[in-house]
């Protein structure tokens, strides 16, 4: 069986593609950098990083960009007349008084490893754009209009329009041509495919919240009209349909579904098999429950499809309940690497798996200066929204260890280095080695920042000697956080508070929503920006089966054995 997700931690708009054996899902990714990963998988079930769509960080340049803006939704298709790749993607500027400030663009490569074209400017009328092949050779950009009126149903219809590949433009101006398949309201994330004689939209329905869905509808031609689908939606977490076409609001709590494992599922594309299977993939949650908080982000799952005699897509298994556990492909089975829990850093090039929020990696860090280590230049703090020095990796659990062995020698109290768990620039706690001058001496202490307001703990101050090196580490169970230290790798110290792991995440965030929580390696020089600070190894261990929500039967059984 395929346990779902499939891309476990921040994995949100997946969009799948196929060519040949071979198959590809994008995600978004929003301030982080490199952008837009893209995993490969020949059997559906195992699934590698295989690539970045986007490697030059001054093209799009996302700095000073608020949380949860940038890459918005990639598009990743496969035309086989053009032998191309296509990503279409949003860089959104701004959702300033809901405006949402989005430029689409456009890029190829013939290698999904590069070398990517120079992005091509679409348009900006609204977001989630995507790109249709058609079998005569034209090609359409399809994308949610953002309404903007008063008086107009938000947050607006799906528009489309001609894409022109020897001028590199649209043609003339976007038409709206579908206001979606049910009254769930806010409709977005439009996919157009064709079967046959039909055209078919596919889109998200009812805000990327807890009332998420994916819909469809088709017509005989491509500017429509088109025909609802008579079982929509075809995937969700709540099977329900309201009218709230005026209720804009994404999130929509009160639709909470406790029947189901995936939460928020839907923003979904689908592709089909020469064997004659359909999969699709779509966007889902695992909240803690009951505070509804999605430490891990919004995530990919997959599930399995079938036409219809009559010509629409549905669930294979029959009904439109997102299923965490799915019958695996009869492609045979291709094992991948996973990224490893440990990197010593013995390699000249970083690994594929690290981020950092805005900026490349590769502007801070050196893999030769020291060999077998990894070596950090500080800049801007944790809270910067410009250059700062986070190498990050996804959290894929709730249950999770993370160490590494950190040699530091601060001269300041604007020199720190150690180790973070972060959700945005205004959500963050810190394990870090500084200079105290109330010690005069360099300590480790612990640092909260939670909703903008900056906490230090005093009593977790503790004097270190320079000259030694110091492990750190972050224990993740559930909804419990907290750090540990050691002078020698074996025995270790806990320091700082416990942390509510639940705030990590869109629901609690007053700043930043649509991404997920990191776990990394800093280091800081307000002062300069030259200080460095040298890391041994990074470990990340994790229960990537763990039940988010089965914390919470852990938790009431506890307390009930406390009070009986």
């Amino acid at each position: 069986m395929i346990q779902n997700p499939i891309l476990p931690g921040f994995h949100a708009d997946p969009c799948i593609c196929r060519k040949g054996d071979d198959f590809y899902i994008a995600v978004s990714s929003f301030e982080w950098f490199p952008g837009i990963p893209i995993y490969h998988s020949k059997d559906m079930k195992n699934w590698e990083l295989y690539s970045h769509a986007l490697t030059n960080a001054e093209d799009p340049d996302l700095k000073k960009l608020p949380s949860a803006k940038g890459i918005w939704a990639p598009c990743l298709t496969y035309c086989e007349a053009d032998n191309l790749f296509y990503v279409v993607y949003g860089v959104m500027n701004s959702m300033n008084a809901r405006y949402f400030d989005v430029d689409n663009y456009l890029i190829t490569a013939k290698d999904l490893r590069g070398p990517w074209s120079e992005p091509v400017y679409l348009h900006s009328s609204g977001f989630d754009a995507s790109i249709f092949h058609d079998d005569d050779g034209k090609k359409y950009i399809v994308a949610l209009e953002w309404e903007t009126r008063t008086e107009y149903e938000k947050p607006g219809p799906i528009c489309i329009v001609e894409y022109d590949p020897a001028q590199k433009k649209v043609v003339g101006m976007p038409k709206a041509f579908w206001r979606g398949g049910t009254d769930r309201g806010c409709i977005e994330a439009p996919h157009l495919t064709k079967r046959g004689n039909y055209y078919y939209i596919m889109c998200a329905e009812g805000g990327t919240g807890y009332y998420h869905s994916v819909t469809m509808g088709r017509s005989e031609n491509v500017w429509g009209p088109y025909e609802a689908g008579p079982c929509n939606p075809i995937v969700t977490s709540v099977p329900e349909n309201h009218n709230e076409r005026a209720d804009w609001d994404h999130l929509k709590p009160r639709y909470y579904n406790p029947e189901s494992k995936l939460q928020k599922s839907g923003h979904a594309s689908y592709v089909d098999l020469p064997n004659g299977e359909t999969w699709l993939v779509h966007l889902t949650s695992r909240p803690f429950v009951p505070e509804l908080r999605c430490t891990l982000g919004r995530e990919t799952a997959i599930q399995r499809m079938k036409w219809t005699e009559d010509g629409w897509l549905r669930m294979e298994n029959g009904g439109n309940m997102a299923q965490e556990f799915v019958e695996e492909s009869k492609l045979p089975e291709y094992p991948v690497k996973k990224l490893p829990q440990r990197d010593d850093f013995d390699s000249e090039a970083l690994g594929i798996g690290y981020y950092a929020p805005r900026i490349d990696p590769v502007t801070f860090v050196d893999l030769k200066a020291r060999p077998g280590w990894i070596r950090l230049r500080g800049q801007e703090s944790g809270c910067s929204l410009n250059k700062t020095s986070i190498l990050a990796r996804k959290l894929t659990s709730v249950q999770a260890v993370v160490t590494t062995k950190v040699d530091f020698t601060p001269l300041s109290y604007q020199h720190t280095a150690g180790l973070i768990l972060y959700y945005d620039n205004m959500n963050f706690v810190y394990l870090y080695k500084y200079f105290s001058d109330t010690l005069n001496h360099s300590a480790i202490s612990v640092m909260q920042v939670e909703n903008g307001i900056k906490r230090e703990f005093p009593e977790a101050r503790t004097f270190v000697e320079d000259g030694r090196d110091i492990w750190m580490r972050l224990e993740i169970k559930g909804r419990k956080s907290w750090f540990k230290w050691s002078l020698d790798g074996d025995t270790y110290k806990e320091i700082g508070p416990c942390f509510d792991t639940t705030k990590f995440s869109d629901e609690y965030s007053e700043f930043g929503e649509f991404t997920g929580t990191f776990v990394g390696i800093t280091c800081g020089d307000r002062m300069l920006h030259q200080h460095t600070a040298d890391f041994d190894f990074f470990e990340y261990v994790a229960d990537e089966t763990a039940d988010v929500k089965i914390n919470v039967f852990f938790t009431k059984i506890k307390f009930l054995t406390q009070i009986l």
